[in-house]
């Protein structure tokens, strides 16, 4: 199973994604986080931030989960992911694709601003250190009609969500599994 998380910077997808790995372990549920900057230190780093290049950075993200899924690790793929076509590509392209939409609303994370990202990206146009590609302030975010699941961090906690997102998870697995068992007793 593939979970591609998608939502605005600060919004909390790390760190959700983090703790739900953490809470597989007591249940021997095989996790892997595919972490947006992480990956875009190493296997993305000749990618940049125009509409084109994002969409490459998931379709490599993708790719990675595919692999990893198809050996039983479900891949949280945790990046900003912000267009709606390059999601449902994903979604036709591999198997198990869940689209889980960490939402949060732009004056709360220009609050929270945990990199400074907001603040560099409203700082007047010509500062030499204005961020000029900040999804959600000056670059488009597309937020998905219908995800397979909408956790909304203003409103419930982070252990609050990351519940809600590993039952998702757990609950996935088992109907996916229950037409192979039904298979086997047949």
């Amino acid at each position: 199973m593939i979970i591609q998380l998608c939502g605005l910077s600060g919004a909390g997808k790390t760190t959700i994604a983090t703790n739900v790995k953490r809470k597989a372990i007591a249940y021997h549920t095989p996790i892997e986080i595919i972490d947006g900057d992480t990956y875009r230190e190493f296997l993305c780093k000749d990618l940049g931030f125009s509409k084109e290049d994002r969409c490459e950075n998931i379709r490599r993200l993708g790719f990675v989960a595919s692999r990893l899924s198809d050996h039983g690790i479900v891949c949280i793929i945790s990046a900003i992911n912000p267009y709606d076509e390059i999601r449902h590509e994903l979604a036709a392209t591999y198997e198990h694709v869940k689209t889980v939409y960490i939402d949060c609303p732009v004056n709360e994370l220009i609050t929270r601003d945990t990199k400074g990202l907001y603040k560099r990206a409203l700082l007047p146009d010509g500062h030499p250190d204005k961020v000029s590609n900040l999804t959600g302030i000056n670059d488009p975010f597309e937020a998905p009609a219908n995800p397979d699941l909408h956790l909304r961090t203003n409103e419930k906690s982070i252990n609050a969500c990351t519940s809600e997102l590993f039952a998702f998870i757990r609950n996935t697995i088992s109907s996916q599994l229950l037409p192979v068992h039904a298979q086997i007793r047949n």
